[in-house]
């Protein structure tokens, strides 16, 4: 995979991170706010490697909006934006969190996940065990008093591969595992209030690819799902965008009795807590590279 692919893919998820801050206000709409991050993806070039996430509060990840739902960001809520870029299946992962008007608590969380990030990264070399950068984002966030979840983690990215083989901690672990010249590294540190764990709650309209199989409702959906999105997550309001509503809803409904599409259910910590992220994208070398600051 062509190194200026990655390097595209950071500039413009960076790109549009700074423009999904200034939307970000009381009363904006989900969807809208979704909506108006992935079509900044396309107009700078890129396509969204994945829905873009609007998670809010205790939902620690995976809220994509769908096309029917009405809810609004309020005045205190955490907000986390993770979207995704890629150019011919190179891929830039991103997140940021960001209060909704001020928060004292808000602030303080995002700073433990941003402090967590930048920590790790600038361990991450060929040779770092990813249990010291496990350690060092544990570090990050228990000193400011809050807690890093431990089901969540970092991971390596391969051409249209999101979350490839190697997953990168966010605590300290056992492990020997080491960092390899090349590795493409998303890094992302969750910082919480509550107790360091998330469980699955509801379906997020996201799925993904994946083995191809016969249908027999809808082949001219997965035909398109398999030449447009190929094994990269996408929404079902992008489907339903091209295709009849009912006849996406049969088709997921085979395709994923069939085990041809994986599905996504939102991540949700304990109720009444809150979450904040931080990720970077980075590719390791001597002297590491961060595809999207």
């Amino acid at each position: 995979m062509d190194s200026k692919d990655y390097e595209k893919a950071g500039r413009i998820a960076a790109e549009t991170r700074r423009y999904a801050l200034t939307l970000v206000k009381p009363g904006l709409y989900y969807l809208e706010l979704a909506e108006k991050v992935e079509a900044k993806i396309f107009s700078l070039g890129g396509r969204p490697a994945f829905p873009c996430n609007v998670s809010v509060n205790d939902i620690a990840a995976h809220h994509i909006p769908s096309a029917d739902e009405k809810f609004v960001l309020k005045e205190g809520d955490l907000l986390k934006i993770d979207l995704g870029v890629h150019i011919n299946g190179a891929i830039a992962d991103h997140a940021v969190s960001v209060s909704v008007g001020k928060n004292s608590e808000n602030e303080k969380l995002i700073d433990a996940a941003n402090a967590a990030v930048a920590a790790a990264i600038a361990i991450a070399k060929p040779g770092a065990k990813v249990s010291a950068l496990g350690e060092a984002i544990e570090k990050e966030i228990t000193s400011r008093g809050f807690v890093p979840i431990k089901n969540l983690c970092g991971h390596t990215i391969e051409p249209y591969v999101l979350h490839a083989g190697l997953s990168i901690p966010n605590h300290k672990i056992n492990s020997n595992t080491v960092l390899k010249e090349g590795m493409v590294l998303a890094i992302e540190p969750f910082a919480t209030t509550g107790a360091g764990f998330v469980n699955e709650g509801a379906e997020s309209g996201v799925y993904k690819l994946e083995e191809p199989g016969a249908v027999r409702t809808g082949k001219e959906i997965l035909d398109f799902i398999i030449s447009e999105y190929k094994t990269l997550p996408f929404a079902k309001r992008w489907l339903a965008k091209k295709f009849n509503s009912l006849k996406v809803n049969l088709f997921l409904k085979e395709a994923l009795a069939k085990g041809i599409l994986h599905s996504y259910s939102e991540l949700i910590e304990l109720k009444g807590s809150k979450v904040a992220q931080a990720e970077h994208t980075i590719i390791i070398k001597e002297k590491t590279e961060v595809l999207t600051k």
